[in-house]
């Protein structure tokens, strides 16, 4: 019973491990994004077969994925609630086992409206309560190194795409559609497992440094009185130290600070803090996530038609999705490896990439063979894995809302995306009809992307103003000048008895 306590209980630091059980979490990340978004993101495999039994249209069936999608971000708060109030490990095993359930439940599906139940409400709930809390966990474990530890664990989903696509193809020409989703439903129950890791943290950074600067106040206090007793007065000061019991100072000290926050011992953390929606840098950083999500599904969507429509064979087309989960891996390394520098600004490095993926989406348009749209294809997909890889994290940062606030600005950031999730395909379909021209989904994205860079670019200001604003406190290991004043009108005191003793 104590070992099961043991392993149960939070792993207690003095400060941020950036590694330790941190490294067995981010394992757990890398799985959870293997069984999450890679196997969403090979969904298409079963495109074909699902119109053909259920004699559906392609736009019906894409519905499965888009309700998916939309139920996982707009369920974003509801996971960080659940998580606040139950803790990340339950949350997260409790969505692996909606994951597994949902996607093996497709597989007995009779018709379009019980897939869209299955896969996208159930599949979409699970998804959100396994990804987000696991992000977050590791988040906390790391922080000189988060940025390179949480884009290497999140290409899972990379290599996921690139090596599901042909065993789930293989798979379902041998067994059919249905025992094909049985068995990768059955497989996403790992993601119980991998939730079973995620070990709470506990960081007593904040109480060690309290408690350091309350002796160091003490210890001052006691030698400037003890020097004022050693004056040859002939008179005895009750309020010295060596006449005051320790307790007794214990005592008042701590009777002192309850009755100056009562508040804060009795104010439990809120599951949710909206109060990150009154920060002008969150509030910029949301919108930034808003109106980038829509330059997200251009590519992944449309490549194909186009390189269709330039007279491009279907077998090569189909490279151009494998090219761009190749670089995505690259891209997501390499920008973790870059923003874990330091002295660096990550905001700002975020800023150029997202301003890089601007100008690969508008080039696609200009492609006119299989090399040219293969070169935009590699481009998009290494700088797409820049920013997929780092937007979540750099919630974290000081410049956005700091590590302190991520859990409850995680669920509402992604809350806001959902809104570009659900309306972005539609939106991309609507201009590619009207304009029978599917360069006009990519201006699109671009220009969604473009709208995501200003308010990029204005988060870092809205900081630095925000900051000013606030009436600067005592700094770090320096001594209040209520304490100094206190100090000295003690002194005067014991100097006027000792001059009165004399005369």
């Amino acid at each position: 019973m104590r070992d099961m306590e043991k392993c149960s209980a939070a792993n207690v630091y003095t400060k941020v491990p950036d590694g330790g059980w941190g490294w067995v979490v981010a394992l757990a990340f890398f799985f959870v994004e293997v069984f999450t978004y890679g196997v969403l993101k090979s969904f298409g495999v079963f495109f074909k077969d699902l119109m053909v039994y259920f004699e559906e249209s392609n736009s019906r069936i894409s519905w499965i994925v888009s309700i998916c999608i939309f139920v996982m971000t707009f369920t974003a708060p509801l996971s960080t609630v659940l998580s606040n109030r139950f803790g990340h490990r339950p949350v997260v095993m409790f969505g692996g086992l909606l994951v597994g359930l949902g996607t093996m439940a497709a597989s007995f599906a009779r018709n379009i409206v019980e897939m869209y139940i299955s896969i996208g409400v159930v599949c979409g709930l699970g998804f959100c309560l396994s990804f987000l809390p696991t992000v977050t966990i590791l988040s906390q474990y790391f922080e000189r190194r988060r940025s390179l530890v949480t884009a290497a664990a999140s290409t899972g989903e990379c290599f996921a795409m690139f090596a599901f696509a042909p065993a789930i193809t293989a798979l379902n020409d041998r067994v059919g559609w249905r025992y094909c989703l049985l068995t990768i439903g059955a497989l996403q129950l790992n993601i119980v497992v991998c939730g079973a890791l995620l070990r709470p943290i506990v960081i007593k950074l904040q109480e060690e440094k309290k408690e350091q600067l309350e002796s160091a106040y003490m210890l001052e206090n006691e030698k400037t009185l003890t020097s004022l007793d050693s004056i040859d007065s002939g008179v005895e000061v009750s309020t010295s130290p060596k006449n005051t019991p320790t307790n007794v100072k214990s005592e008042k000290r701590s009777k002192v600070l309850a009755e100056e926050q009562p508040e804060a011992q009795h104010k439990a953390p809120p599951l949710l803090d909206f109060s990150v929606l009154r920060d002008p840098s969150f509030i910029c950083y949301a919108l930034f996530g808003l109106f980038a999500t829509l330059g997200f599904f251009a590519p992944s969507l449309y490549i194909i038609p186009l390189s269709l429509s330039l007279g491009i064979d279907k077998d090569r087309s189909a490279y151009m999705l494998s090219t761009m989960a190749i670089a995505e891996v690259f891209g997501r390394i390499g920008a973790g490896w870059l923003l874990n520098k330091k002295p660096i600004r990550k905001i700002y490095i975020e800023l150029v990439f997202v301003l890089l993926i601007c100008l690969s989406l508008v080039a696609f348009p200009f492609a006119c063979d299989f090399w040219g749209l293969l070169v935009c294809s590699m481009f998009f997909g290494c700088m797409l894995g820049t920013v997929a890889g780092t937007h979540i994290p750099l919630l974290a940062e000081d410049d956005v809302v700091g590590i302190e606030k991520m859990s409850s600005a995680v669920g509402v950031y992604v809350f806001i995306q959902s809104i570009s999730g659900l309306a972005g395909p539609p939106l991309g379909g609507v201009l590619v009809d009207w304009t029978q021209n599917y360069g006009s989904a990519f201006y699109s994205c671009a220009a969604g992307m473009t709208l995501g860079a200003l308010f990029l670019a204005l988060v870092r200001p809205c900081r630095t103003r925000l900051c000013r604003k606030k009436p600067p406190g005592p700094c770090a290991g320096e001594i209040p000048e209520d304490f100094l004043e206190m100090d000295m009108n003690q002194a005067e005191g014991l100097r006027k008895s000792c001059h009165n003793g004399v005369v």
